[in-house]
């Protein structure tokens, strides 16, 4: 691979005129073509549910509160164990060398530089190894945690949990939501292709699926694709494989919110695959208060999908989250200017939690509820 997959080489430093995380979309579009763009930054169909995920956010209106004693508040939270300095972590974003040559392992270092948890897809264009032996060693990082799919082959999926084990991750996020690759018209227009020297390095040696044999009369999604889909008999067999804790991601409904509280798993994390699976699926921003509802304090929650302002890192925190998840505008930062640029998003996006914990009258994270809201949207 040449040093850029993209059209522009990123740049040393954040641009000046970068000042708040959608600043760096721009900058991102010029450094990439659009093979790499379409992959980044696109979502399924007609990319509805994309659009709708930032827009709930917005449309959740804060109420200030005045003259409150703040003195000595923090962002400090809880998660599975462990305090961390504030609640935000890196979603596994795959084939991050796409964006920059460096991918997975920049934002590994951006994540622990900064204190944020960070998860590493199954589908990363970097050795899982090379990322925990990279950041480990950081006193103040975040949570270093593996997301994982469920491979057709399950003993190499039980493989891969038990390399992640060995390499010193903390937990296994399983994605339940994509039983089906999205229709994404953006990528079939750009004719996607991975370029040279860009592919998930950690599922080489997987074993070819076997050919299913599909007639006129069948289905290729429900026939062939189906079979190898997990289950819910399967989560007590992945926790079985490994003492990590097991996080579900991709949970929308209040149902399989409560069956995952029935099955022990360790969390959930709210998420529509940021409009990349099912378009018109709802935003998650409607969709985190109704979990919280049916699963209480019982296990942590986590939500992903338009996050992009200190603003609705609060309202995902009013709204029952322990945590937040940012996607793509760290992979725009990635893009344009690498680690820096990553460590920059997760500087600002804490800084302007802050600034909304303060001008909302909340100490902590703790004392953001429900009664922030102007009008509850449920």
């Amino acid at each position: 691979m040449s040093d850029r997959p993209g059209r522009v080489p990123a740049l040393q430093q954040v641009p000046p005129d970068v000042v708040c995380l959608p600043d760096y979309a721009a900058h991102a579009r010029e450094r990439l073509d659009d093979n790499a763009w379409a992959y980044l930054a696109g979502a399924a169909a007609d990319e509805i549910t994309l659009r709708a995920n930032r827009a709930a956010w917005d449309q959740l209106a804060l109420v200030p509160r005045v003259l409150r004693r703040l003195t000595g508040g923090h962002t400090r939270v809880e998660l599975l164990g462990r305090t961390l300095a504030h609640p935000l972590l890196l979603a596994p974003v795959a084939y991050q060398r796409l964006a920059h040559p460096d991918g997975e392992l920049a934002s590994a270092h951006a994540a622990a530089a900064q204190g944020a948890g960070f998860i590493l897809s199954a589908q990363a264009s970097v050795l899982m190894e090379d990322v925990a032996q990279a950041v480990l060693p950081e006193a103040e990082r975040g949570p270093l945690w593996f997301q994982l799919y469920m491979q057709h082959d399950r003993g190499f999926t039980r493989e891969l949990v038990q390399r992640a084990k060995a390499a010193g991750y903390e937990a296994i996020v399983l994605t339940v939501d994509a039983p089906s690759h999205g229709v994404r018209d953006r990528e079939r227009r750009a004719q996607l292709k991975l370029p040279e020297g860009v592919s998930a390095v950690n599922l080489a040696g997987l074993p070819p699926a076997p050919r299913t044999q599909i007639d006129r009369t069948q289905s290729w999604v429900f026939d062939a694709l189906m079979p190898d889909a997990p289950t819910w008999d399967e989560i007590d067999t992945l926790r079985s494989h490994t003492r990590l804790p097991l996080l579900l991601k991709g949970v929308m409904h209040p149902e399989d919110a409560r069956e995952a509280q029935r099955q022990q798993v360790a969390g959930l994390i709210v998420s529509n695959h940021g409009g990349r699976t099912l378009d018109t699926a709802a935003p998650t921003a409607w969709v985190l208060p109704r979990i919280a509802d049916a699963v209480g304090d019982a296990m942590p929650l986590l939500v992903d999908g338009g996050i992009q302002r200190g603003t609705d890192v609060l309202k995902a925190l009013a709204l029952g989250a322990r945590a937040v998840l940012i996607g793509r505008p760290y992979m725009h930062a990635l893009a344009t200017c690498g680690a820096i640029g990553v460590a920059h998003v997760l500087r600002v996006l804490r800084d302007e939690l802050e600034v909304a914990m303060a001008l909302c009258g909340c100490r902590t994270v703790a004392d953001a509820g429900r009664e922030l809201f102007f009008e509850a949207p449920w």
